[in-house]
C-alpha cells in the first residue's frame, strides 16, 4: 500500500488542492514508496497567507524565547534521530552512517541558532553629536523562503529555516519532490517545539511550486541550493522581482595533490570525498590534480582501493556507497563515463553496470577512476554529481593553480601537501569560497559560513554562520535626540556632528 504524502501548512498536514502527485522512489530497490502532492497556486496561497497571519506574532516574540523553541527542537531531533536517518536513506539512497552525519551538521546550525539573542545584537554610538546618540538594531524580513535539493534532505534545510525563524521570519519551505520525508518530518518536530502556526511551513511541489515562489510578492528572501542553471534562472528572476537572493550553484571540485603529499593519507582523502554518498555532494571532490610525479603513485594506490569499494543497499551496515537516487540519474551519470572513454581520457576504473546482487532494480552503479583527463573534455568541464573521479596531470604547482582556477565553478577546493609555504600560497592565490588544506571536504561549522565563488554563488551572501543572519534580518540605524538638548530653529543644511 502505497503512502500519500501532505504539505505542512499552519501547523497542519493538508493534502493539497492541486490534484498533482509525484512519486517517491526508493533507489535501493526501484520501488514506489509514497506519492507526494506537488503544490499549485492554492496551496502556496495558503501557505503565504498562515505565514503572514504568523508573522507579527512571531516577531514581536522576544529573541530569548525564539532560541527557547530552538532548544526543544534540538532536543527532538536528537531524539528522532534514527527515523530521520531511515527517511533520509530510503529516500536518497545514502547510506545509514552518512545520513547521520549530514543530520548532525544540520543539527549544528539549530545549535548555533540558540545563541540567536546574541547574534541579534546591534551597535551602540554615543554622543555622535551634542545630546545625539545612534544605535543599529537587526529586524526580520518577514515572509522567506527555501528551496533545497535532493542530495541532502536535512542539513541543507536546516541550513536555512532555523536561522531564518530565530531571527523572528516565517519560513516556507519547498524540498525537494524526490525526498519529502524526513523535511515534513522536521517541520513536525518543531512544531512540537512550540514553533507557533504558520511560522514554518513545507509545500513540496515542482517547478511550477518555485516559479510560484519566486513570483510571489509577500516573499521577501529566497534561499536555494542546486544546479547552476537552476540557480541563476532563481537569482535572476527573484532579484528582478525585488527580493533578496541567495542561490547556491555547482561544483567541480579540485583537490591538488603536490609531490610531497603523504599519499595514503590523501588516498583515503580521496576515497570518501570521491565516492561518498555515491558523489552526490555538492563538495564532493571530482578532480585530483596530480602534481609531478605523484600522479603515478596516486593513481596505482587510489585503482585497488576503487575496486575494492562495497556498493550496496544504504541499510547494511558493510557498505561504503550506496545507489544513485533515481535511474535517470544513474544513466546520465554511466553516459558521461561513456563520453570520457569518447573522448580519450583513460578509464582505470569502469563502474558502468555494476549491479549489487539481490538489487538489481535498484540505480546502482560502480566508482570509476579516469587518469590523463585533459581540461577540453566534457568528464571535466561539467558537473557529474556521481561517483566519478577524474585524475588532471600537472607539471608544477603554479600549473595546478591555474588549472583550478580556469574552472567555471569555484565551490570548493582542498590541497594535499607538507609544505607550508605550497599550502600558504595555495589558500591566498585559489579562487574558490572554500579551502581545505590536507582536509579533502572542507565543508565549513555552522558558525563560519559556507558558499562558493565563480558560478558556484550568485548572491552577495553565503549560507549560515554570521552570514545566514545577516541575509535573514534588515539593519535600521536610529538616530535619537532628546527635547532638552535640542537646538530651537530650522537648519536647512546637512546636519553634521556639533
Amino acid at each position: 500500500m502505497m503512502d500519500d504524502l501532505y504539505h505542512f501548512i499552519g501547523g497542519k498536514r493538508v493534502k493539497g488542492a492541486s490534484g498533482r502527485f509525484g512519486e517517491v522512489t526508493n533507489p535501493a530497490t526501484g520501488d514506489v514508496c509514497a506519492r507526494v502532492p506537488l503544490a499549485d497556486g492554492p496551496d502556496l496561497n495558503a501557505a503565504i497567507a498562515s505565514a503572514k497571519d504568523a508573522f507579527p506574532g512571531w516577531a514581536a516574540t522576544p529573541p530569548l524565547r525564539r532560541a527557547r523553541v530552538m532548544f526543544r527542537f534540538k532536543e527532538l531531533i536528537e531524539a528522532n534521530m534514527d527515523a530521520l536517518c531511515a527517511a533520509v536513506t530510503q529516500e536518497h539512497g545514502k547510506v545509514l552512517d552518512d545520513a547521520r552525519g549530514s543530520l548532525i551538521r544540520g543539527l549544528e546550525v539549530v545549535e548555533f541558532a540558540c545563541g540567536i539573542p546574541h547574534l541579534l545584537k546591534g551597535e551602540y554610538a554615543e554622543n555622535v553629536g551634542t545630546g545625539v546618540d545612534s544605535f543599529s538594531l537587526r529586524q526580520p524580513i518577514g515572509i522567506c523562503a527555501g528551496i533545497t535539493p535532493f542530495n541532502f534532505p536535512v542539513m541543507v534545510p536546516m541550513w536555512m529555516f532555523p536561522l531564518a525563524v530565530a531571527a523572528g521570519n516565517c519560513f516556507i519551505l519547498k524540498p525537494s519532490e524526490k525526498v519529502p520525508s524526513a523535511p515534513l518530518m522536521l517541520a513536525e518536530l518543531a512544531s512540537e517545539a512550540g514553533l507557533p502556526d504558520g511560522v514554518l511551513n513545507v509545500v513540496n511541489g515542482d517547478s511550477t511550486t518555485v516559479n510560484g515562489i519566486l513570483a510571489a510578492p509577500e516573499i521577501g528572501a529566497i534561499s536555494f541550493v542546486g544546479s547552476t542553471n537552476v540557480a541563476e534562472h532563481v537569482y535572476r528572476t527573484g532579484t528582478d522581482a525585488g527580493k533578496r537572493v541567495q542561490a547556491l550553484g555547482g561544483a567541480k571540485n579540485h583537490m591538488v595533490v603536490m609531490p610531497d603529499a603523504d599519499i595514503d593519507l590523501a588516498v583515503d582523502g580521496l576515497m570518501g570525498a570521491a565516492y561518498g554518498s555515491a558523489g552526490e555532494r555538492c563538495m564532493a571532490i571530482s578532480v585530483a590534480v596530480a602534481v609531478g610525479d605523484a600522479g603515478d603513485r596516486l593513481v596505482e594506490k587510489m585503482a585497488s582501493r576503487v575496486r575494492d569499494l562495497k556498493i550496496g543497499v544504504g541499510t547494511d551496515g558493510d557498505s561504503e556507497m550506496g545507489p544513485l537516487v533515481t535511474k535517470e540519474h544513474r544513466d546520465r551519470v554511466e553516459a558521461y563515463v561513456d563520453g570520457g572513454v569518447a573522448a580519450g581520457a583513460e578509464l582505470v576504473v569502469d563502474g558502468r553496470g555494476f549491479r549489487p546482487k539481490g538489487s538489481e532494480a535498484g540505480f546502482f552503479t560502480g566508482a570509476s577512476l579516469f587518469d590523463r583527463v585533459t581540461t577540453d573534455m566534457d568528464i571535466y568541464r561539467d558537473e557529474i554529481f556521481g561517483p566519478v573521479l577524474c585524475v588532471v596531470r600537472a607539471d608544477d604547482f603554479e600549473g595546478a593553480l591555474k588549472i583550478v582556477n580556469d574552472h567555471q565553478y569555484g565551490n570548493g577546493t582542498a590541497i594535499f601537501t607538507q609544505s607550508g609555504d605550497a599550502a600558504h600560497a595555495f589558500t591566498q592565490g585559489v579562487h574558490a569560497g572554500m579551502v581545505g588544506i590536507n582536509v579533502p571536504i572542507p565543508v565549513p561549522m555552522a558558525f563560519m559560513s559556507f558558499g562558493g565563488w565563480k558560478r558556484s554563488l550568485f548572491g552577495d551572501h553565503h549560507i549560515h554562520g554570521a552570514e545566514g543572519v545577516r541575509f535573514y534580518t534588515r539593519l535600521k540605524t536610529v538616530t535619537s535626540r532628546w527635547p532638552q538638548s535640542m537646538t530651537r530653529g530650522a537648519e536647512f543644511i546637512m546636519p553634521t556632528a556639533k
